[in-house]
This record gives C-alpha cells, structure tokens and sequence, in this order.
C-alpha cells in the first residue's frame, strides 16, 4: 500500500486507535501498583499523540508520551 496522504496518515491513526483500545492490556503489562487513569489521544495532530496518565503505588502521577510518526514510504 502506498501511502498517499500523511500528516496524519492512515496507518498513523489507526495504529493510535489501536493503543487506545488497549488500554486493558496494557495494564496487565504493568508493574504492580502501576495504573493507567486514562488515555488522551489526539489523532488529528500533524503525527497523532497518545497520552497516558499513569499513577504509581505511591498516588504519584505520571506522564507518558507516543508520538506517531510514520516515516516516507520506500518504494
């Protein structure tokens, strides 16, 4: 598939849907006590962003960032 339109492409926003929705997995994944309060995605960005808001065992918020960037296509 080429890729005709980026800045968001396609395949950018699909995969940030794609992390959103799984969020439940993701928490399984982290270490005991870690919790993800909730996800901000911003699909329509240049390169779509996926926030998570974390709080640790000790009720100490956390920040972390995905930017999504698909690189030209190599044809």
């Amino acid at each position: 598939m080429k890729t005709s339109i980026y800045n968001p492409s396609t395949l950018e926003v699909e995969i940030a849907q794609a992390i959103e929705n799984l969020q439940d997995s993701l928490q399984k994944q982290l270490s005991s006590g870690t919790k993800i309060i909730k996800i901000e995605n911003k699909i329509a960005e240049d390169n779509p962003l996926v926030k998570l808001f974390l709080e640790d065992s000790d009720g100490d918020p956390h920040e972390v960032v995905l930017k999504i960037i698909q690189t030209p296509d190599k044809f």
